[in-house]
């Protein structure tokens, strides 16, 4: 019996870790990153949650393999034996899964270089930055559509392997431009999709700390996620765009000798990734007005928000896409000037290393700033956000810490009254999702699939 519940118990636990692996995409410095970032009783607690990874081909072998391994273990071992040899082979047994899938890559990366270079007459837009690429991937994608063949990196597959995949999938003769959305989180890893690709345009979309964790030091992040890689990899006919809010891309700006360019600096707020990919539409030959025409079909100009309707008359801004520092604060921005009540329901961010306090404190003064109502859904930097928050007079009752979906719909239901439950109130009130919250309070919150 006692032998039954260890194997559940490490099937359980197995799943999680899979699940978690899976999720820092195989990588072991954003899965120590991750560990360096939660408080203990956090990584603790965490092995008892049901998670389970999407069963890939990959995924389906370790898991196999593992249960497989550990019921020869005990058939052969007793139970105190069977615990000490899984704690001590079981991530070995994992990690090696790794060889062949490293073998793999290298492959196809060799042969999606090779394809690349019969490509001569390809012009190649290389996209990074900490926040704001895939909005101006998509935005530039769907002006320069307008006038020539376009392929363009789907979402969330930014890496060289999946770049190196798409061009032997996607890539042929009648594409004109390709535009390639990277992302990094260690020095090196601009300049090797950059050598598969050979981009001839640089964009650098803006810098901030947010994967500070895994780079280790803010010279390294400057390197591959900063844009030095990129421009570095441009040729001497090449030319750059930078964000000239950011002052990391102000700082490239002056080191960088080859054609540049900066975009955005009297853009609306929130509207500067459109500008960018505006400005270079017209370096490569589109009219103002076909640029201007194009961008009346752009349904969503606020890269990464959703306006939704919610229950109670309530707006609804998702912008549970993905979360950065200067993201957060953009949108807290942005949530300043709608009128009613303001809400805000986030969990703490991650990977920001030795800036993560001093980050999250300035997230909590600017929530004191605008917001009436302050949940946080992860404990990790909750402190340091009340404090930000309290310092600009957030009193302590609305700042709030819980990860229950349930208990939060009915705290924004009580804090938000509709107009129809106070008639003399005319202003809607607005909550703003940001980052990864669970799905379930959004089902909860929203009306089906409406827009504002």
């Amino acid at each position: 019996m006692i032998v039954i519940i260890w194997f559940l118990i490490f099937t359980k636990l197995l799943l999680f870790w899979l699940w978690l692996w899976q999720l820092k995409e195989y990588r072991l410095d954003r899965f120590q990153a991750h560990f360096e970032s939660q408080g203990l009783r956090k990584i603790i607690s965490s092995f008892w949650r049901l998670k389970y990874p999407k069963f890939t081909k990959k995924i389906i072998l370790i898991f196999l393999s593992c249960l497989a391994t550990e019921i020869l273990l005990i058939f052969y071992f007793s139970l105190p034996w069977v615990v000490f040899l899984t704690i001590l082979f079981g991530p070995l047994l994992i990690l090696f899964f790794q060889i062949p899938t490293f073998i793999w890559q290298r492959n196809i990366i060799k042969r999606a270089t090779q394809k690349r270079a019969e490509f001569g007459n390809l012009l190649v837009i290389g996209i990074t930055g900490s926040y704001g690429k895939t909005s101006v991937k998509e935005f530039l994608t769907t002006i320069l559509s307008s006038k020539f063949k376009v392929l363009s990196t789907p979402a969330h597959q930014n890496t060289d392997i999946a770049i190196a995949q798409l061009i032997l999938r996607k890539l042929s003769q009648d594409i004109e431009i390709f535009i390639v959305e990277m992302a990094a989180y260690k020095k090196g890893e601009i300049t090797s999709p950059c050598q598969i690709i050979s981009p001839k345009i640089g964009i650098v979309t803006g810098v901030n700390e947010q994967h500070l964790s895994t780079f280790r030091t803010m010279e390294n992040l400057l390197s591959a996620e900063g844009g030095k890689e990129l421009a570095e990899s441009l040729p001497e006919d090449g030319m750059i765009f930078l964000n000239a809010k950011n002052k990391y891309c102000q700082e490239l700006y002056q080191k960088t000798k080859i054609k540049k360019f900066l975009y955005g600096e009297n853009a609306p707020l929130l509207m500067e990734n459109l500008e960018g990919a505006k400005l270079v539409a017209k370096e490569l030959g589109i009219s103002d007005e076909e640029i201007e025409r194009v961008c009346q079909k752009i349904k969503n100009k606020l890269p990464g928000i959703e306006i939704k309707k919610g229950i109670n008359e309530i707006t609804i801004i998702d912008a549970t896409y993905s979360a950065n520092p200067d993201g957060v604060i953009s949108h807290l921005e942005y949530l300043r000037i709608w009128p009613g009540k303001k809400v805000i329901v986030m969990p703490c961010l991650i990977e920001l290393g030795k800036a993560s306090k001093k980050i999250h404190k300035e997230i909590g003064r600017k929530i004191g700033e605008v917001c009436d109502l302050c949940i946080i859904t992860s404990r990790e930097r909750f402190q340091e956000i009340g404090e930000g928050a309290r310092e600009k007079g957030m009193k302590g009752k609305n700042i709030l810490f819980t990860d229950r979906p349930k208990e939060i719909f009915e705290k924004i239901k009580t804090f938000c009254r509709s107009a129809v439950e106070s008639p003399a109130r005319s202003i809607d009130d607005v909550v703003l999702l940001e980052s990864r919250v669970p799905h379930q309070l959004i089902s909860l919150l929203v009306i089906g699939d409406q827009y504002v």
